[in-house]
């Protein structure tokens, strides 16, 4: 898939990664998908019904993009296991979660189960695995979604993940950088601060975010936290510092960026939206997500289709690299 042609506004559009209500295609999704020209949709718990209504949904709405003209939708949920799991018994398999990992291969389980009832459910991308680390003796936000403690071990299983995902033709996506392991202030009622530099961070949290990276994952999502001591004015999700800076020149990640949820408190009780997408277009991450129905979608698209006209290189560049996963996993929909 190449971005020659696309107009301006789907150029917009593909940036965005939306949620929506409903179970079933409505007219909601109609002008998501036809006027908007949204690249993804994130699915939630009360958009899921059972494996038939879901796979109608998806197919629905896929089928409703090609017809407009638009790329295949790029189609998520967060199902990492324990308490982050949108898909529930008893029509889908529930995990414990990544704590009550043992090794490896309990992940690879997961994995191609998780794998195989998302693709037959429509749905292609999991905002799995978390790639944080957190001390053990931390009762943090995240004490129970890490694989654990020690940077390596965390690094090993959640490669053993993302392999057996995207094997699977499900896309993953690491979680969240920089890290978010010892934070205890929870991003969706409020902006946390992290004081650690990059010095004291490098050897426990980058490590591994560096094993996904170069295990191709499809995707890397930012953190809603502000990394004082990288970047004062910005957190992780809208900083060109760690966004753009450290991810990408310096660990040479080429793949796809995803913001965290822009609806969260973090975000939402700092920042307007348009100075959010602003940010996140000079910080060059590739997706915005706005999850929830709301204004806020359409003021998103339509300062990200100013910003597409006032900086078409940076989305073009962006695009493509979303074009690029698109046809890897995503291709033979078309």
């Amino acid at each position: 898939m190449t971005i020659e042609p696309l107009t301006p506004e789907q150029l917009a559009g593909q940036r965005l990664m939306v949620g929506f209500e409903g179970q079933a295609f409505n007219a909601d999704l109609q002008e998501l998908i036809a006027d908007l020209c949204v690249g993804g949709l994130i699915l939630f718990k009360p958009n899921i019904a059972d494996p038939d209504q879901l796979q109608l949904l998806c197919r629905d709405c896929q089928a409703f993009a090609a017809r407009c003209g638009q790329p295949p939708l790029i189609i998520a949920v967060d199902q990492e296991g324990g308490p982050v799991a949108r898909l529930k018994a008893p029509h889908f398999t529930e995990f414990a979660g990544n704590p009550s990992m043992r090794d490896e291969e309990d992940a690879r389980a997961f994995a191609r189960t998780t794998a195989r009832e998302l693709a037959a459910a429509g749905i292609n991308m999991d905002m799995a695995p978390v790639m944080d680390v957190a001390p053990a003796d931390l009762s943090g936000i995240m004490a129970d979604r890490v694989f654990g403690s020690d940077p390596g071990y965390v690094a090993r299983m959640g490669t053993a993940l993302i392999e057996t995902l995207q094997a699977d033709g499900v896309m993953a996506v690491a979680k969240h950088f920089p890290g978010i392991g010892r934070t205890t202030l929870d991003s969706h009622l409020d902006l946390p601060t992290f004081g650690e530099d990059l010095d004291a961070m490098a050897p426990i949290d980058l490590p591994p975010f560096q094993a996904a990276i170069d295990q191709k994952v499809a995707g890397v999502m930012l953190s809603h936290i502000l990394y004082a001591q990288i970047d004062p004015a910005w957190p992780a999700s809208l900083s060109p510092v760690i966004a753009r800076d450290l991810l990408r020149r310096q660990m040479g990640y080429q793949g796809v960026t995803l913001t965290d949820d822009l609806d969260m408190g973090a975000i939402v009780q700092h920042f307007d939206i348009r100075t959010v997408i602003r940010q996140v277009v000079a910080a060059e991450v590739d997706f915005a997500l706005i999850c929830h129905k709301g204004p806020r979608i359409r003021e998103g698209w339509d300062e990200m289709l100013r910003q597409t006209h006032q900086f078409p290189d940076l989305a073009r560049a962006a695009v493509q690299r979303i074009l690029d996963l698109k046809q890897n996993y995503l291709g033979a929909q078309r």
